[in-house]
Order: C-alpha cells, then sequence, then structure tokens
C-alpha cells in the first residue's frame, strides 16, 4: 500500500516524490481502515489508526504545498506506466478489482 503526496515539486517524473510504502500481506483477503487527516501544517496518513506517513507543510511555498486550495481523493489501481509498469507488467494478474466498502469525509469544525 502506498501513502504519496504529489506537488509540483515532489513528484515521480523528476524522482522527488515522497510517501511511504507499507507492506501489508493479506491486503487481499480482508479491509483496512484508511484515513488521512488534512491539516495546515501537515497531511498524516493512517491505516488501522496507526499513523503510517505524514507529510509536512515547509513553507515554502505552492510548489510544495498547494494543499490550500480545494482538492480530491484519489482511490485507484494504478497499473502500467513508467513507475509500476517499468519492469513489464504480469498479465495472470488481471482481471483485478479494488473493493471499496466506504468512503467518509468529515470536516472539522473549529
Amino acid at each position: 500500500i502506498f501513502t504519496t503526496v504529489h506537488t509540483h515539486a515532489f513528484n515521480h517524473n523528476i524522482n522527488t516524490q515522497v510517501g511511504e510504502d507499507i507492506y501489508l500481506p493479506d491486503c487481499e483477503e480482508k479491509f483496512y481502515l484508511y484515513a488521512i487527516e488534512w491539516f495546515e501544517d501537515r497531511i498524516d496518513f493512517y491505516i488501522d489508526q496507526n499513523k503510517v506517513f505524514t507529510f509536512t507543510n515547509s513553507g515554502k511555498g505552492s510548489e510544495e504545498w498547494p494543499f490550500d486550495k480545494r482538492f480530491h481523493l484519489i482511490l485507484n489501481v494504478a497499473v502500467g506506466g513508467n513507475w509500476g509498469g517499468a519492469q513489464g507488467i504480469d498479465e495472470s494478474i488481471f482481471p483485478a478489482a479494488m473493493l471499496i466498502d466506504y468512503v467518509r469525509v468529515y470536516k472539522r469544525t473549529k
């Protein structure tokens, strides 16, 4: 499982990507609870209530921290491309699916 943040300054196209990869040996057999908490100074990523990655606002501007605007969440099964497909793709994995039980979005009130 990958928790990643993509910005102009931090992305795989220029080899500056930031994030964490977590090995969950049974992620294909059971549901996990994934959470993201988005603050003015950081974004925290959790799996089953355990913090696995924090991306911190360095204060160096929107190239590194564009997250003071509205954004959207992407949940996907990424296959191929110049990152995941660089070593080729094992065609025997298809068809593949990602099952999502639910998605909730909350807004913190002050």
